[in-house]
């Protein structure tokens, strides 16, 4: 034999609830009758319903809200909300709570026994407990969002010495590099018998100074990029962040125009001296090699 289906009546008229344990009760439902919403919590707090059905405008708290402090603490409960105010709002309102169906005064017998069958008839939905967390295994979304937190902070915080760290050692590069291209010229140029190739390695070790200075001048150019984008990346970590990155990034176009500017009118020149001496170097080569 199964067990017997409980229903709460949620309604300051008696009438509405001494209606419902009629109907009710002849189909093998226990019925219990509250007559505001603080007197059915204390009722739901004392024993479980298979179904709840409230009014929704009553002295104090409403229908509504107490289908939301129903749904909080037991979701798989249906509620229905009983009304003869039948406003957009007051559906809309409902419908949020997550109630299962509205009843709309005058009641009937018939409208009654169809709503706590199709109430009854509804999924009931099954609560999983979470497992314990041990070594291993997922943490909770509010702990990796403030593992995230964390990681974003330091990430922002860490950009600027990291974009530092390539802005001195870039250059360190370059110089080495002109160093490296200048003594193989010069030991290539002090080898040479012929004299083309003397020429030419002369050509590079004029030039040598050159392509370091160009090294020198665009690769602090790339470490500022790297920490643009290492702080750019560490805000849209962040959603707040992304407005202000927006922001940032109009203004760092017009700020950093002329410096793109200034970069292209001295590095190009330097390219074009580099250019120059190797065509001259080159002709010189193939005019000794014509005599």
């Amino acid at each position: 034999m199964s067990a017997l289906r409980k229903v709460l009546v949620v309604d300051d008229d008696a009438v509405v609830g001494k209606s419902f344990s009629r109907v009710l009760s002849s189909k093998g439902y226990v019925v219990t009758t509250a007559q505001n919403a603080h007197e059915a919590l204390k009722q739901i707090r004392e024993q479980e319903f298979d179904v709840v059905f409230t009014d929704i405008k009553m002295p104090g708290m409403d229908g509504v809200e107490l289908a939301e402090r129903v749904k909080s603490s037991q979701p798989w409960t249906p509620v229905v909300i009983i009304t003869g105010f039948g406003t957009t709002e007051n559906e809309s309102r409902a419908k949020a709570a997550g109630v299962s169906d509205f009843m709309r005064k005058p009641l009937s017998p018939e409208m009654i026994e169809a709503s706590a069958a199709k109430a009854m008839s509804a999924p009931v939905l099954t609560i999983v407990q979470a497992p314990e967390i041990s070594h291993g295994e997922a943490l909770p979304v509010e702990v990796l969002e403030k593992q995230n937190g964390f990681k974003s902070l330091a990430l922002a915080l860490a950009a600027p010495f990291i974009g530092l760290a390539y802005a001195v050692l870039l250059p360190l590069i370059g110089v080495a590099m002109l160093a490296w291209i200048g003594g193989k010229a010069l030991v290539q140029s002090q080898a040479a018998k012929r004299a083309p190739t003397y020429l030419k390695n002369v050509a590079l070790f004029f030039a040598a100074p050159f392509i370091g200075l160009v090294y020198a001048m665009s690769l602090p150019l790339v470490g500022i990029s790297i920490l643009a984008w290492s702080a750019g990346k560490a805000m849209m970590a962040n959603p707040k962040g992304r407005k202000v990155l927006t922001a940032l990034a109009t203004a760092g176009k017009l700020v950093a125009a002329p410096f793109i500017g200034l970069a292209y009118a001295v590095i190009m020149p330097l390219f074009g001296i580099a250019m120059l001496l190797g065509l001259g170097t080159k002709a010189l080569f193939t005019a000794n090699r014509t005599a």
